[in-house]
């Protein structure tokens, strides 16, 4: 063989080991991207799992936090409107109580020098139906009144509800009462009691009233 074909051989060879080892690099850095790639997504994904954790808890967290405030409100409005029922409740038997010794203690007093006075207090807050027949048995009493020079003053002791029954209250009234009479003209104390029912719904009128004899001393 001579030597140009020797030569000729080499090159080829040279030629084929370039190519070979071109093709390996190639290779390798496909291999190499690959790698690149899939530690990449490997990367990524737990990444995206954490994310949706997170996310969830949070919602989770906003709902139970959303619930609890609005069991709160409502646990609190219904115990406002619980005590605004109470205090409700409390001023309406105050307002009756006063009423009713409002009531009393005019009914009380009684001068024979102005009778007519005494029946306008007497029926004052008081019913229709009521009205009549306290101003007939105001009259009946005048027949009494006048004639003893009865003279009676008045002052509160004390008023207890008795009952409420749907805004209609049933009040005991206690009046102490100082009676001057032509017979007694030092004067007489005694205690009256009246017990009054108010309807609360009929703009808190008086639709009854027991207890005006004992302002009279009698049983």
């Amino acid at each position: 063989m001579t030597d140009s074909e020797i030569n000729e051989v080499s090159s080829d060879k040279v030629e084929d080991a370039d190519a070979v080892g071109a093709q390996a690099k190639t290779e390798a850095k496909v291999v190499e991207d690959k790698a690149s790639v899939a530690e990449s997504t490997h990367k990524g994904v737990p990444g995206q799992v954490s994310l949706s954790v997170r996310t969830l808890v949070f919602t989770l967290v906003t709902c139970v936090l959303s619930v609890a405030i609005a069991v709160l409100a409502w646990l609190y409005i219904g115990e406002r409107n619980k005590l605004n029922t109470q205090a409700r409740e409390t001023a309406n038997e105050k307002h009756a109580e006063e009423v009713a010794m409002d009531y009393a203690v005019n009914a009380a007093e009684m001068d024979y020098r102005d009778l007519n006075a005494w029946k306008v207090r007497l029926v004052k807050g008081t019913s229709p139906e009521l009205k009549g027949k306290l101003t007939k048995a105001a009259n009946d009493m005048e027949q009494l009144l006048a004639p003893l020079q009865w003279n009676s003053t008045a002052r509160p002791l004390a008023a207890k509800l008795r009952s409420d029954v749907g805004g209609v209250y049933v009040v005991d009234a206690f009046v102490s009462v100082l009676t001057k009479t032509m017979q007694a003209p030092e004067g007489l104390q005694s205690t009256a009691t009246y017990s009054i029912t108010i309807d609360s719904h009929k703009e808190w009128q008086i639709s009854d009233v027991g207890g005006i004899d004992s302002a009279l001393g009698s049983k």
